[in-house]
């Protein structure tokens, strides 16, 4: 056998993915695991790249033959090729395949040409022939031989024809148009029946391979008499046409030959003498007219041309030959195939223009324009179909991928050739689109309000925040953070949490609305992506108020050991305003809306309180028979739930004078002889003070000194003695009663039966305070009173109040001093 020899050649075009060409030559029948070619050497690759690139082979056939050797980067012969077997009678016999590379995709085509061995001896279809050849022949006379078949080629074809004996007969030889060789034995002298009436030769085909190998058959000519002129066709060539796929029983053509002779000898009977297979499985030839039809079925991709060796033979044994060639048109019958030779099923959102996602290989085995393909992909797509090379096309990207708005392409690949009626196919690559971290959480609200109810309990859930990320898995995993920030001097996280999972607001600690009404922060919205993305949102939390606080009477001031008394004239009428009781709620809304009522009073049918502004008012004309102390409990609520309420008892005096006034508000049980002598006090006090004005006009300047001294030991004590007076209070009324308050200085001895009064000028003093302690010194209180003022009321109130001071003096003799 033949020593295999390769031969490699290359060829590189740059395109938009790397494509080179090799080629290499084997003779046929190598054994499996011979050597084609080292692939990775000639191509200039690297092993490990055949290796990381899961190098392969691409083919329709050839794979069936050769395989690549990743680890040493060779092709092997994977089955013996028989080059008849795979070519039959094509002279030039190729291997065509493509070796991919991923990653980057590379294809590199590879053509191997398969070598002719001498490994088959020429062949006769018959090994013995009989011609009935007529004494009458003359020299010349030719005689077809069925040719002898080598499914070898080129020099180890048949080369040349060998006829023994050559007595009377010689070879003739006639190529054709494609170089086969038609056998003729030439007559060379005239036959003789009576000398010979048999004739036995043998035909012998030799083949030009090394070593020779040669084939024989067996001539036996019948000579017969006279029968001297052979049938002749009226031309040596005919030509034919014919459509693939044309329906059995089709006539294609119709051959004529003729013959002088008569009777038996001018009878021609034809046949095809074609000695491949093939030809007489297709056509036919009717023996008596010469009309060529098909039997069978023509495919333009498999024969494009036959050659019809026609014969016509008369019954003197003479004959004559010709050749039909029939052209095979082609018919748009095959739809163009479509190979995927290498994709890619994930691809990232953020890959460049133009990166090549899939090749593929488009094959069509019509011709002409039924052959050309034309390929497009469908519309609104973000990738184009670009031409590499003759039948490969690259899917590239066209534009920016965004996997938030398509995570998935169905990319559906038709090819259509130009054939009328034009034929197409199609293939749908499915292209999944992995995504970056392009998307920063977004919040459902630009900004949030929470409420939440004061006097909450620590760790309760406030309110939720939410936000989605466009992005997938790792990247969509939203985490909530709470930014630093203080309020008040404080840091915001001893106010609020947050989950970080859930986005769930937590209060931290328990809030009081007097305190701190509302206050804001931000919470920061993370994904998961690296670097991860984030963005912000103000949340605004509002404290609600909750009813947690009882009102605060601000006036009438009750104080601990003295008595408030508010003052009203017997000569009042209806509707007299006394006081107005002063209350504040430090709550918010309906908490803080305060409703005033009486609850107790010493005579409820003489005073009333208003509801709404807390003002007690005489609701009947004041007679002499009521009592001068009058006692009334008023009660303020607010509105909320449950409503909360405070007390205030206002002592009223109803009296004209202040002797009847003080003679009914000192009589306590605390010191019942003061109560006793009550009025014996006062009485010695006016006369001592109108004594000393009628009779000390001389010491008048002595007197002035010592007050002066005296108000001075006053101001200078602890004593509160500042007086209170109650703005824009008026005599709603009118009448004037009590416009000038009297203050009464009070001396006692040690024996308060004995005790001095002393009246004073009129002051400016409009409120009765009295101690009832008999021991210790009377402290004037002040109370400081914040009168709320209605700006729509049309009355200005003008009360009158009666303070009565009284201080202790140590000496010689004992007293209380009183203003």
């Amino acid at each position: 056998m033949q020593r295999p020899f390769v031969l490699a050649f290359f060829s590189l075009i740059l395109l938009d993915s790397v494509i080179a060409q090799i080629s290499y030559s084997i003779p046929e029948e190598m054994p499996k695991g011979s050597l084609v070619g080292n692939v990775a050497q000639d191509l200039g690759l690297d092993t490990k790249r055949l290796i990381s690139g899961k190098a392969k082979i691409h083919s329709r056939n050839s794979a069936e033959y050769v395989e690549l050797n990743r680890e040493r980067g060779v092709l092997l012969v994977k089955e013996e090729i028989d080059r008849e077997a795979l070519c039959s009678e094509t002279t030039v016999c190729a291997l065509d395949f493509q070796v991919i590379l991923e990653n980057p995709i590379e294809f590199y085509t590879v053509t191997v040409q398969i070598t002719d061995i001498n490994d088959n001896a020429p062949t006769f279809e018959k090994s013995e022939i009989h011609f009935k050849i007529s004494e009458s022949a003359t020299p010349g006379a030719k005689f077809v031989l069925k040719m002898a078949e080598d499914h070898d080629v080129g020099i180890n074809g048949i080369q040349k024809y060998e006829l023994k004996p050559s007595d009377n007969f010689a070879l003739k030889l006639q190529n054709n148009l494609h170089d086969n060789k038609n056998v003729e034995m030439v007559l060379q002298k005239p036959l003789d029946r009576e000398k010979q009436e048999q004739i036995n030769l043998v035909l012998m085909a030799v083949d030009g391979g090394e070593p020779q190998m040669s084939g024989t058959m067996l001539i036996v000519v019948t000579v017969l008499d006279a029968n001297d002129n052979a049938p002749v066709f009226t031309q040596q060539t005919y030509k034919a046409a014919i459509t693939e796929n044309s329906p059995a029983g089709s006539i294609i053509a119709s051959v004529t030959a003729s013959d002088a002779d008569q009777g038996s000898n001018g009878k021609i009977t034809y046949s095809i003498t074609n000695t491949q297979a093939n030809v007489r499985k297709i056509f036919e030839v009717n023996k008596d007219s010469g009309e060529v039809s098909l039997i069978g079925n023509v495919d333009f991709e498999k024969n494009r041309r036959f050659e019809i060796i026609v014969g016509a033979t008369d019954e003197g044994g003479l004959t004559d030959s010709c050749k039909l060639v029939v052209e095979v048109q082609d018919v748009n019958d095959n739809k163009p195939e479509i190979s995927i030779m290498s994709k890619s099923n994930v691809i990232s959102e953020d890959v460049e223009l133009n990166t090549i996602v899939t090749v593929i290989n488009i094959e069509d085995m019509d011709s002409g324009e039924n052959g050309n393909v034309k390929c497009f992909i469908n519309e609104n797509m973000p990738f184009i179909l670009k031409s590499s090379t003759n039948n490969f096309f690259s899917l590239v990207t066209d534009s920016e991928l965004d996997r938030e708005m398509a995570s998935e392409y169905n990319i559906t690949v038709t090819c259509s050739d130009e054939g009328v009626p034009s034929l197409s196919s199609s293939v749908t690559l499915t292209l999944q689109i992995s995504d970056v971290n392009d998307n920063a959480p977004v919040f459902e609200r630009s900004s949030y309000e929470a409420y939440i109810v004061e006097n909450n309990t620590p760790g309760l859930s406030i309110f939720t925040v939410k936000a989605t990320d466009a992005d997938w898995n790792q990247n969509a995993r939203v985490s909530y953070i709470l930014e630093d920030s203080s309020v008040n001097g404080v840091p915001v996280s001893s106010y609020v949490s947050v989950s970080a999972d859930s986005g769930v607001i937590h209060a931290v600690r328990s809030f009081d609305y007097e305190q701190i009404k509302d206050f804001q922060f931000h919470i920061k919205a993370q994904d998961g992506g690296s670097p991860p993305l984030s963005s912000n949102v103000t949340v605004k939390m509002l404290i609600q108020d909750q009813n947690d606080n009882p009102p605060q009477v601000l006036y009438p001031v009750q104080t601990g050991g003295s008595v408030v008394a508010e003052m009203v004239p017997r000569s009042a009428d209806v509707g007299y305003l006394v006081t107005k009781v002063v209350a504040v709620d430090v709550d918010s809304g309906q908490n803080a809306w305060l409703s005033y009522k009486l609850q107790k009073a010493t005579d409820r049918a003489l005073f009333e309180v208003g509801s709404q502004n807390g003002e007690i008012r005489t609701i009947r004309q004041v007679t002499d028979k009521d009592a001068v102390k009058q006692r009334l409990t008023v009660i303020v609520e607010d509105n909320g739930q449950p409503s909360r309420s405070a007390t205030v008892i206002v002592n009223v005096a109803v009296a004209d004078s202040f002797p009847e006034v003080l003679s009914e508000f000192t009589d306590f049980p605390h010191d019942k002889d003061y109560n006793d002598n009550l009025t014996f006090y006062l009485v010695l006090a006016l006369a001592v003070v109108s004594f000393l004005f009628i009779t000390c006009l001389v010491v008048i300047i002595s007197v002035k000194i010592y007050r002066w001294r005296q108000s001075r030991i006053l101001y200078h004590s602890n004593l509160p003695v500042i007086p209170y007076y109650p703005p824009r209070y008026s005599d709603t009324l009118g009448t004037g009663t009590l416009p000038h308050v009297y203050n009464y200085e009070v001396c006692r001895t040690t024996d308060s039966r004995k005790s001095d009064n002393k009246f004073g000028g009129a002051g400016g003093q409009n409120v009765l305070i009295m101690d009832p302690s008999s021991t210790g010194t009377m402290q004037r209180i002040q109370s400081e009173k914040s009168i709320l003022d209605e700006p729509d009321s049309p009355i200005e109130v003008r009360q009158h109040f009666i303070h009565l001071y009284c201080v202790g003096v140590s000496g010689g003799w004992g007293g209380v001093t009183c203003f």
